[in-house]
């Protein structure tokens, strides 16, 4: 319990100036976590099968493109490049003919990796773009997501009984899930309305917290699949009682997602 919390005050300490200071330093810091975050999953895959080395290396640059994209932006627009893509998707399938050894790199692992490098690099874009619109907004996400979680251990430390995912997460229950989503979701509205906007619709924005709330939760479960799969506990240990960087964005980064779609509405 101490090096977890010793670890939250470091974390803290290093992200929040970083989120206050914004601009190419916060940019600069969210790749190096997405890179972190792809070097993860990879690991974790590589349990099964090691990837040939240039192929990663060419992943990780990808995720640098990916996240540095209209870094300066303060519109809330995320436009993609067909061209980058087709470039993204030749890039990853075209090796395993030259390499031709379904043993060394095949489908499965081209498919991994394609959609690892989109899936990680927009998801730590969003956070980029979404801080350069308005800090506002990233508070507004990183409160549901945290008091979500927090209140969900809580509550299911209190008085959970009924397990929600247990193949996936056996400490996970119900009144878990209910309890962190209330807290959640009232927290995090009355600091939108309380410093975003007060006149837009209550029901509205509590309708859609309420479904990232539940996304946060989702996004949570997957990754704890993703482990459960591969026979892993955390994704890595770089954050002593934390895990590694997965472990610690797998809630935000399914909430970075989902408010892209709510952003018109909320």
């Amino acid at each position: 319990m101490k090096k977890r919390i010793l670890s939250a005050i470091l974390m803290i300490a290093i992200f929040i100036p970083l989120l206050l200071l914004g601009g190419k330093y916060f940019a600069i810091f969210m790749t190096l976590l997405a890179l972190v975050a792809l070097h993860e999953l990879i690991k974790v895959r590589e349990t099964k099968k090691e990837f040939p080395f240039i192929i990663k290396i060419f992943a990780y640059l990808m995720v640098i493109f990916f996240s540095m994209t209209n870094f300066k932006s303060i519109e809330f627009l995320y436009n993609v490049d067909y061209r980058v893509m087709a470039f993204i998707i030749f890039a990853f399938l075209a090796p395993m003919v030259f390499i031709n050894d379904n043993k060394k790199y095949n489908l499965n692992d081209s498919l991994f990796l394609i959609g690892s490098v989109l899936f990680i690099g927009m998801s730590f874009n969003l956070l980029i773009i979404t801080r350069n619109y308005d800090i506002s907004y990233i508070i507004y996400l990183l409160l549901i997501t945290t008091i979500t979680d927090t209140f969900a251990l809580f509550t299911g430390s209190l008085i959970g009984k009924h397990k929600l995912c247990p193949n996936i997460s056996p400490k996970k229950t119900v009144e878990g899930l209910v309890g962190g989503v209330f807290m959640g979701v009232f927290v995090s509205t009355a600091f939108y309305v309380t410093v975003i906007n007060s006149y837009g619709s209550l029901v509205i924005l509590i309708l859609i917290t309420s479904v990232l709330s539940l996304v946060g939760q989702l996004g949570d479960l997957v990754f704890s699949s993703i482990k459960r799969y591969y026979g892993k506990k955390d994704f890595s240990d770089l954050i002593p009682g934390h895990g590694g960087i997965l472990d610690r964005f797998d809630s935000l980064i399914f909430v970075a997602l989902a408010f892209i779609l709510f952003l018109g509405i909320i």
